[in-house]
């Protein structure tokens, strides 16, 4: 089966991290969420409470397939501060393992370096903190192993993608049918 983890900082973007959770789920995929703080409740950018399955320093993150960074304000930047979030995304990228980031997020993983070559997209603004890369005006964006994604709007999609990465393109299409997904 496989593990998709998704971190979870205090102001992420609610529509981001749970629609890909439930889309993910939905598909046969293990999801974890994870608090990068102490405190396995996370409040969202809109004061949602989620409870994390994790803390951080409960799981062996490497144990995953992808890494999932849900946008929003101030939780990219809690997220691009988190020392420990920072090595394993250094690893999954020197390994050619899955990052998705979607709104802001993709800024963090530009920031690293990440991006470098790379053709992506993230909330509009934030197009300067993607170092290296190519920016594109397209809702979902693929290259290589990194996933990035506009915002709360396209989140739908760009689980959908996730899906289709992980699951094949038959499992995506049939939850898109499911879901009423023009």
């Amino acid at each position: 089966m496989k593990k998709v983890n998704v971190y979870l900082a205090e102001g992420f973007e609610e529509i981001e991290a749970v629609t890909v959770i439930d889309v993910l789920r939905r598909a046969g995929i293990d999801v974890t969420t994870v608090s990068i703080s102490n405190d396995r409740e996370v409040k969202g950018a809109h004061n949602i409470p989620i409870s994390a399955d994790k803390l951080f320093t409960q799981l062996d993150n490497m144990q995953t397939d992808m890494v999932v960074l849900p946008g929003g304000l101030p939780g990219t930047t809690n997220l691009g501060a988190h020392e420990g979030l920072s090595q394993i995304l250094k690893s999954f990228a020197e390994n050619n393992k899955y990052i998705a980031a979607i709104c802001a997020a993709p800024s963090i993983i530009g920031k690293m370096g990440i991006l470098e070559g790379c053709n992506a997209t993230c909330y509009p603004g934030f197009e300067e903190y993607l170092m290296g890369a190519n920016p594109m005006g397209d809702l979902v964006v693929q290259h290589n192993n990194v996933i990035t994604s506009k915002g709360p709007g396209t989140a739908l999609y760009f689980s959908l993608k996730l899906v289709e990465i992980l699951q094949g393109k038959e499992v995506a299409e049939q939850l898109k049918e499911g879901m009423l997904v023009q």
